[in-house]
């Protein structure tokens, strides 16, 4: 069974610097609705202005992901990280005990696009870590390629969750199907483009920020609605 959000009922934030839409509440944006989904708090569509970002700020016993769209995203941390990634790119930061970081656009021309995602972790106060990987577009076209996952197979990041965090890019020419076990349920997000998402029961059209709630059990097939590729994030949770 599915449970469509669009992406017009997300909550907004906006400023001089920073254009973002939550999906689940955060910050000023309260909905006892949409508070998050299993072991899945955050998902924050933000995009950044040039040389502008994060001042400092800390966090613990979160599991942080960037997920980068379009241009560059700078970081720096308390425990001695400093890198800069661009799209393909993911960052995990593993808050644990505690950690202090900033996030920022590094670029003095192009606006950054990135998702922010925060998984509940299963483990508390554990060392803070962080590690970044790049995912090539020939790992996701037409397929299920593992991101984000407890055990760090497949060449996956390993976090402290039991989440298992997939992405793939998807065009009118391809489709995948995910079937879920009978103890974990889905949260499917559209970062780009346009699916259809069928569950056996009916048949969904999904445009970039949209998402769907999965329950346990259930089987999806995507498939490529238009000739611009779909860019997917497809969250496996625990029931």
């Amino acid at each position: 069974m599915l449970q469509i959000r669009r992406a017009t009922e997300r909550g907004h934030f906006q400023n001089d610097w920073l254009n973002s839409y939550h999906s689940f509440s955060f910050g000023e944006y309260k909905d006892p609705q949409h508070m998050g989904w299993s072991v899945l708090r955050v998902i924050n569509e933000d995009r950044v202005m040039p040389s502008t970002g994060f001042p400092r700020h800390p966090h613990d016993n979160m599991e942080i992901i960037s997920y980068v769209l379009a241009g560059e995203l700078a970081h720096q941390d308390s425990i001695g990280n400093g890198s800069k990634i661009s799209a393909g790119d993911v960052q995990l930061m593993s808050a644990g005990a505690g950690i202090t970081h900033a996030e920022f656009n590094p670029s003095h021309e192009q606006a950054n696009h990135f998702l922010q995602i925060w998984l509940l972790p299963n483990e508390r106060d554990i060392s803070p870590h962080y590690v970044e990987q790049h995912f090539s577009p020939e790992q996701k076209q037409g397929r299920w390629c593992l991101i984000i996952s407890p055990d760090g197979r497949e060449h996956s990041i390993r976090a402290h969750t039991e989440a298992c965090l997939y992405s793939s890019l998807l065009d009118e020419k391809s489709s995948l199907s995910y079937q879920l076990a009978a103890e974990r349920v889905a949260y499917l997000h559209i970062a780009s483009g346009t699916v259809h998402i069928n569950d056996g029961t009916i048949d969904i059209l999904l445009t970039a920020g949209d998402a769907a709630y999965v329950t346990a059990a259930s089987k999806l097939t995507l498939s490529g609605a238009v000739a611009e590729t779909a860019e997917i994030l497809l969250f496996d949770l625990p029931a």
